[in-house]
Protein backbone atom coordinates (compact mmCIF):
# COMPACT_ATOMS: atom_id res chain seq x y z
CA UNK A 1 0.00 0.00 0.00
CA UNK A 2 1.22 3.39 -0.65
CA UNK A 3 -0.39 6.63 -1.46
CA UNK A 4 1.02 9.90 -3.32
CA UNK A 5 0.70 12.65 -0.38
CA UNK A 6 1.02 16.72 -0.93
CA UNK A 7 1.46 18.43 1.97
CA UNK A 8 0.78 22.10 1.19
CA UNK A 9 2.16 24.65 3.64
CA UNK A 10 5.04 22.56 4.23
CA UNK A 11 7.12 25.61 5.30
CA UNK A 12 5.00 26.40 8.15
CA UNK A 13 4.67 25.20 12.28
CA UNK A 14 1.55 22.77 11.18
CA UNK A 15 3.10 21.88 7.91
CA UNK A 16 6.37 20.92 9.16
CA UNK A 17 4.30 19.00 12.26
CA UNK A 18 2.18 17.19 9.15
CA UNK A 19 5.27 16.08 7.87
CA UNK A 20 6.78 14.83 11.38
CA UNK A 21 3.64 13.02 12.38
CA UNK A 22 3.27 11.12 8.75
CA UNK A 23 6.56 9.44 8.81
CA UNK A 24 6.07 8.85 13.28
CA UNK A 25 3.30 7.03 12.43
CA UNK A 26 4.54 4.80 9.42
CA UNK A 27 1.72 6.46 7.00
CA UNK A 28 1.44 4.00 3.42
CA UNK A 29 3.20 7.08 1.34
CA UNK A 30 4.81 6.20 -2.23
CA UNK A 31 5.52 9.68 -2.39
CA UNK A 32 6.08 12.60 -0.44
CA UNK A 33 5.55 16.67 -2.03
CA UNK A 34 6.14 19.66 0.00
CA UNK A 35 4.35 22.33 -1.28
CA UNK A 36 4.46 26.04 -0.15
CA UNK A 37 3.56 29.73 -1.30
CA UNK A 38 6.34 31.48 -3.73
CA UNK A 39 8.15 33.18 -1.56
CA UNK A 40 9.18 29.86 0.61
CA UNK A 41 9.27 27.71 -2.65
CA UNK A 42 13.43 26.32 -2.59
CA UNK A 43 13.18 25.47 1.04
CA UNK A 44 14.49 22.07 2.38
CA UNK A 45 12.62 20.32 5.27
CA UNK A 46 13.50 16.89 7.12
CA UNK A 47 10.96 13.83 6.20
CA UNK A 48 11.76 11.39 8.74
CA UNK A 49 15.38 10.64 9.61
CA UNK A 50 16.99 10.33 6.29
CA UNK A 51 14.81 12.04 3.89
CA UNK A 52 14.93 16.02 3.24
CA UNK A 53 12.34 17.26 0.64
CA UNK A 54 12.63 20.37 -1.22
CA UNK A 55 9.19 22.85 -1.50
CA UNK A 56 7.56 23.38 -4.50
CA UNK A 57 5.76 26.29 -5.57
CA UNK A 58 1.78 26.07 -4.64
CA UNK A 59 1.02 28.00 -7.70
CA UNK A 60 2.74 25.57 -9.90
CA UNK A 61 1.85 22.52 -8.48
CA UNK A 62 -0.08 20.20 -10.67
CA UNK A 63 -2.29 17.52 -8.33
CA UNK A 64 -3.28 15.37 -10.51
CA UNK A 65 -2.01 11.67 -10.37
CA UNK A 66 -2.05 12.82 -6.11
CA UNK A 67 -3.99 11.24 -3.89
CA UNK A 68 -4.33 13.22 -0.77
CA UNK A 69 -3.09 16.89 0.08
CA UNK A 70 -3.44 17.91 3.65
CA UNK A 71 -3.61 21.75 3.42
CA UNK A 72 -2.20 24.58 6.02
CA UNK A 73 -1.31 27.45 4.42
CA UNK A 74 -3.82 29.78 5.51
CA UNK A 75 -7.75 30.25 4.79
CA UNK A 76 -7.31 33.05 1.52
CA UNK A 77 -4.85 30.30 0.15
CA UNK A 78 -7.00 27.41 0.91
CA UNK A 79 -10.13 28.55 -0.83
CA UNK A 80 -8.24 28.80 -3.82
CA UNK A 81 -6.26 25.63 -4.28
CA UNK A 82 -7.96 23.42 -2.04
CA UNK A 83 -10.94 23.30 -4.35
CA UNK A 84 -8.51 23.24 -7.73
CA UNK A 85 -6.68 20.06 -5.94
CA UNK A 86 -10.25 18.64 -5.54
CA UNK A 87 -11.11 19.04 -9.08
CA UNK A 88 -7.71 17.01 -10.23
CA UNK A 89 -9.05 14.15 -8.09
CA UNK A 90 -7.34 14.56 -5.02
CA UNK A 91 -8.73 14.37 -1.59
CA UNK A 92 -7.80 17.45 -0.19
CA UNK A 93 -7.92 17.65 4.59
CA UNK A 94 -8.21 21.47 5.21
CA UNK A 95 -6.67 22.66 8.09
CA UNK A 96 -7.85 25.83 7.87
CA UNK A 97 -11.21 27.76 8.90
CA UNK A 98 -12.08 28.40 4.95
CA UNK A 99 -14.48 25.30 4.29
CA UNK A 100 -15.39 23.68 8.25
CA UNK A 101 -18.87 25.29 8.21
CA UNK A 102 -19.72 24.75 4.49
CA UNK A 103 -22.56 21.97 4.45
CA UNK A 104 -21.23 20.18 2.31
CA UNK A 105 -17.75 19.50 3.22
CA UNK A 106 -17.17 17.38 6.70
CA UNK A 107 -16.30 18.73 9.66
CA UNK A 108 -14.14 15.46 10.83
CA UNK A 109 -12.14 14.33 14.51
CA UNK A 110 -11.74 10.77 13.82
CA UNK A 111 -12.32 9.58 17.70
CA UNK A 112 -15.89 11.47 17.46
CA UNK A 113 -17.72 11.40 14.35
CA UNK A 114 -15.56 9.07 11.84
CA UNK A 115 -18.77 8.46 10.00
CA UNK A 116 -18.85 11.94 8.61
CA UNK A 117 -16.02 11.45 6.33
CA UNK A 118 -18.44 9.23 4.24
CA UNK A 119 -19.90 12.82 2.87
CA UNK A 120 -16.58 14.23 1.37
CA UNK A 121 -17.60 13.41 -2.13
CA UNK A 122 -19.82 16.29 -2.70
CA UNK A 123 -16.55 18.37 -2.89
CA UNK A 124 -13.40 16.58 -2.41
CA UNK A 125 -12.65 18.37 0.50
CA UNK A 126 -12.41 17.39 4.53
CA UNK A 127 -11.94 20.14 7.24
CA UNK A 128 -9.92 19.79 10.32
CA UNK A 129 -11.48 21.76 13.17
CA UNK A 130 -10.30 24.17 15.28
CA UNK A 131 -7.67 23.49 17.53
CA UNK A 132 -9.32 24.05 20.59
CA UNK A 133 -12.64 22.42 19.73
CA UNK A 134 -10.98 19.16 18.78
CA UNK A 135 -9.21 19.02 22.21
CA UNK A 136 -12.51 19.70 23.69
CA UNK A 137 -14.94 17.26 21.68
CA UNK A 138 -12.58 14.38 22.47
CA UNK A 139 -13.05 14.76 25.62
CA UNK A 140 -16.95 15.46 25.54
CA UNK A 141 -17.87 12.77 23.16
CA UNK A 142 -17.70 9.48 25.86
CA UNK A 143 -19.70 11.68 28.21
CA UNK A 144 -21.78 12.83 25.62
CA UNK A 145 -22.50 8.98 24.55
CA UNK A 146 -23.62 8.26 28.08
CA UNK A 147 -24.92 11.06 29.82
CA UNK A 148 -26.16 13.58 26.80
CA UNK A 149 -24.54 17.23 27.24
CA UNK A 150 -27.12 19.67 27.12
CA UNK A 151 -24.91 22.71 27.98
CA UNK A 152 -21.02 23.88 28.07
CA UNK A 153 -19.41 26.42 29.02
CA UNK A 154 -15.49 26.74 28.54
CA UNK A 155 -13.33 29.17 29.04
CA UNK A 156 -9.89 28.20 27.18
CA UNK A 157 -6.26 29.15 27.75
CA UNK A 158 -4.38 28.96 24.41
CA UNK A 159 -0.91 28.64 23.55
CA UNK A 160 1.19 31.18 21.06
CA UNK A 161 1.75 28.70 19.02
CA UNK A 162 -1.97 28.71 17.81
CA UNK A 163 -0.76 31.98 15.92
CA UNK A 164 1.87 30.06 14.01
CA UNK A 165 5.73 30.74 14.28
CA UNK A 166 5.04 34.56 14.56
CA UNK A 167 3.35 34.00 17.41
CA UNK A 168 5.95 32.00 19.41
CA UNK A 169 9.07 34.47 17.92
CA UNK A 170 6.71 37.28 19.61
CA UNK A 171 6.35 35.84 22.94
CA UNK A 172 10.13 34.93 22.78
CA UNK A 173 11.28 38.57 21.75
CA UNK A 174 8.95 40.38 23.98
CA UNK A 175 10.39 38.09 26.95
CA UNK A 176 13.52 39.13 26.28
CA UNK A 177 12.75 42.95 26.12
CA UNK A 178 11.10 43.24 29.18
CA UNK A 179 13.79 41.38 30.77
CA UNK A 180 16.56 43.82 29.85
CA UNK A 181 13.88 46.84 30.21
CA UNK A 182 13.43 47.58 26.01
CA UNK A 183 10.33 48.82 24.88
CA UNK A 184 7.85 46.21 23.66
CA UNK A 185 5.67 46.83 20.64
CA UNK A 186 2.59 43.93 19.82
CA UNK A 187 2.58 42.49 16.42
CA UNK A 188 0.82 39.42 16.27
CA UNK A 189 -1.16 40.12 18.97
CA UNK A 190 -3.14 43.17 20.05
CA UNK A 191 -1.07 43.96 23.63
CA UNK A 192 2.01 42.61 24.71
CA UNK A 193 1.50 39.23 25.35
CA UNK A 194 4.97 38.25 27.86
CA UNK A 195 3.87 37.56 31.41
CA UNK A 196 0.37 38.33 30.02
CA UNK A 197 -2.98 37.13 28.71
CA UNK A 198 -5.37 38.45 26.25
CA UNK A 199 -9.21 38.07 26.01
CA UNK A 200 -8.70 38.19 22.20
CA UNK A 201 -8.15 35.67 19.69
CA UNK A 202 -9.15 36.20 16.24
CA UNK A 203 -11.81 39.05 15.03
CA UNK A 204 -15.17 41.26 17.08
CA UNK A 205 -18.24 39.73 15.65
CA UNK A 206 -21.08 41.81 16.06
CA UNK A 207 -22.83 40.48 19.10
CA UNK A 208 -19.22 40.69 21.48
CA UNK A 209 -17.63 37.59 20.48
CA UNK A 210 -14.72 36.72 19.16
CA UNK A 211 -14.44 34.72 15.96
CA UNK A 212 -12.76 31.79 17.68
CA UNK A 213 -15.39 31.82 20.28
CA UNK A 214 -18.08 31.06 17.78
CA UNK A 215 -15.85 28.82 15.82
CA UNK A 216 -15.68 26.97 19.49
CA UNK A 217 -19.88 27.00 19.32
CA UNK A 218 -20.98 26.09 15.70
CA UNK A 219 -18.62 23.61 15.27
CA UNK A 220 -19.15 21.48 18.00
CA UNK A 221 -22.73 21.82 17.17
CA UNK A 222 -21.57 20.41 13.53
CA UNK A 223 -18.95 17.78 15.19
CA UNK A 224 -20.89 16.43 18.27
CA UNK A 225 -24.91 17.18 18.47
CA UNK A 226 -26.49 20.29 17.12
CA UNK A 227 -28.95 20.60 20.49
CA UNK A 228 -25.76 21.46 22.63
CA UNK A 229 -25.99 25.32 23.75
CA UNK A 230 -21.87 26.30 24.30
CA UNK A 231 -20.30 29.40 25.79
CA UNK A 232 -16.77 30.00 25.52
CA UNK A 233 -14.45 32.31 26.28
CA UNK A 234 -11.06 32.06 24.23
CA UNK A 235 -7.46 33.70 25.92
CA UNK A 236 -4.01 33.69 24.35
CA UNK A 237 -1.47 33.02 27.25
CA UNK A 238 1.81 32.96 27.17
CA UNK A 239 2.78 29.54 26.78
CA UNK A 240 4.99 28.25 23.66
CA UNK A 241 2.80 24.87 22.73
CA UNK A 242 -0.55 23.37 24.52
CA UNK A 243 -3.90 24.37 24.76
CA UNK A 244 -5.76 23.85 27.84
CA UNK A 245 -9.70 24.86 28.85
CA UNK A 246 -11.61 24.61 31.82
CA UNK A 247 -14.92 22.91 31.01
CA UNK A 248 -18.32 23.15 32.83
CA UNK A 249 -20.97 20.46 31.51
CA UNK A 250 -24.31 20.32 32.05
CA UNK A 251 -25.72 16.69 31.43
CA UNK A 252 -29.67 16.12 30.92
CA UNK A 253 -28.90 12.67 32.88
CA UNK A 254 -27.07 12.56 36.27
CA UNK A 255 -23.67 11.74 36.43
CA UNK A 256 -21.26 11.69 39.51
CA UNK A 257 -17.17 12.36 39.07
CA UNK A 258 -16.05 8.70 38.94
CA UNK A 259 -18.74 8.14 36.41
CA UNK A 260 -17.73 10.19 34.08
CA UNK A 261 -13.64 9.72 35.06
CA UNK A 262 -14.66 5.89 34.57
CA UNK A 263 -15.95 7.02 30.72
CA UNK A 264 -13.18 9.30 29.99
CA UNK A 265 -10.71 6.45 30.93
CA UNK A 266 -11.83 4.00 28.29
CA UNK A 267 -12.17 6.57 25.58
CA UNK A 268 -10.04 6.47 22.55
CA UNK A 269 -7.41 9.45 22.34
CA UNK A 270 -7.96 10.12 25.85
CA UNK A 271 -5.63 10.38 28.59
CA UNK A 272 -7.02 10.35 32.41
CA UNK A 273 -4.53 12.32 34.96
CA UNK A 274 -6.59 13.35 37.63
CA UNK A 275 -5.22 12.91 41.07
CA UNK A 276 -6.56 14.98 44.12
CA UNK A 277 -3.09 16.23 45.16
CA UNK A 278 -0.28 18.53 44.52
CA UNK A 279 0.79 17.95 40.72
CA UNK A 280 -1.92 15.61 40.51
CA UNK A 281 -2.95 17.12 36.92
CA UNK A 282 -1.90 17.82 33.30
CA UNK A 283 -0.73 20.77 32.39
CA UNK A 284 0.53 21.87 28.47
CA UNK A 285 4.52 21.94 29.69
CA UNK A 286 4.25 18.67 30.45
CA UNK A 287 2.42 16.90 27.11
CA UNK A 288 3.64 19.39 24.31
CA UNK A 289 4.59 16.52 21.94
CA UNK A 290 1.95 13.94 22.81
CA UNK A 291 -1.05 12.75 21.27
CA UNK A 292 -3.92 12.21 23.67
CA UNK A 293 -6.27 14.74 25.12
CA UNK A 294 -5.34 14.59 28.87
CA UNK A 295 -8.00 15.32 30.95
CA UNK A 296 -7.73 16.30 34.85
CA UNK A 297 -9.58 18.03 37.72
CA UNK A 298 -13.03 16.05 37.13
CA UNK A 299 -15.44 16.99 39.76
CA UNK A 300 -19.15 17.94 40.25
CA UNK A 301 -20.07 21.08 39.37
CA UNK A 302 -22.81 21.80 42.30
CA UNK A 303 -24.59 25.28 40.66
CA UNK A 304 -26.48 23.03 38.14
CA UNK A 305 -28.59 20.20 38.25
CA UNK A 306 -26.17 17.33 36.50
CA UNK A 307 -23.45 19.55 36.45
CA UNK A 308 -19.31 18.43 36.20
CA UNK A 309 -16.40 20.15 36.05
CA UNK A 310 -12.95 19.11 34.21
CA UNK A 311 -9.76 20.37 33.13
CA UNK A 312 -8.40 19.18 29.66
CA UNK A 313 -5.06 20.31 27.82
CA UNK A 314 -3.99 19.25 24.44
CA UNK A 315 -0.81 20.00 22.43
CA UNK A 316 -2.01 22.27 19.72
CA UNK A 317 0.36 21.47 17.08
CA UNK A 318 -0.17 17.67 16.94
CA UNK A 319 -3.96 16.56 18.12
CA UNK A 320 -5.36 19.86 17.32
CA UNK A 321 -3.87 20.04 14.04
CA UNK A 322 -1.50 17.90 12.40
CA UNK A 323 -2.07 14.70 13.94
CA UNK A 324 -6.08 14.96 13.46
CA UNK A 325 -5.44 15.82 10.07
CA UNK A 326 -3.21 12.95 9.56
CA UNK A 327 -5.51 10.29 11.62
CA UNK A 328 -8.36 11.51 9.20
CA UNK A 329 -6.42 10.15 5.96
CA UNK A 330 -5.95 7.21 7.72
CA UNK A 331 -9.60 7.03 8.63
CA UNK A 332 -9.92 7.45 5.21
CA UNK A 333 -7.66 4.16 4.20
CA UNK A 334 -9.70 2.11 7.36
CA UNK A 335 -12.85 2.76 6.01
CA UNK A 336 -12.03 1.71 2.38
CA UNK A 337 -13.38 5.53 0.93
CA UNK A 338 -9.92 5.84 -0.75
CA UNK A 339 -8.45 3.47 -3.37
CA UNK A 340 -6.26 0.99 -2.32
CA UNK A 341 -2.54 1.92 -3.85
CA UNK A 342 0.38 -0.47 -5.16
CA UNK A 343 3.28 0.49 -2.87
CA UNK A 344 6.19 2.12 -5.21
Amino acid sequence: MGYRVAVVGATGAVGREILKTLAERDFPISDIAAVASGRSVGTQISFGEKRVLTSQSLEKFDFHGWDIALFSPGASVSAIHAPRAAVAGCIVIDNTSQFRMDPDVPLVVPEVNPEALAGFRKKGIIANPNCSTIQMVVALKPLHDEFRVKRVTVATYQSVSGAGKEGMDELFNNSRALYVNDPVTPQQFTKNIAFNVIPHIDVFMDDGATKEEWKMVVETKKILDPAIAVMATCVRVPVFIGHAEAVHVEFERPVTAGEARAALRDAPGVTVIDVREDGGYATPAEIAGEDDVFVSRIRKDPTVENGLAFWCVSDNLRKGAALNAVQIAESLIAQKLIGQKEAA
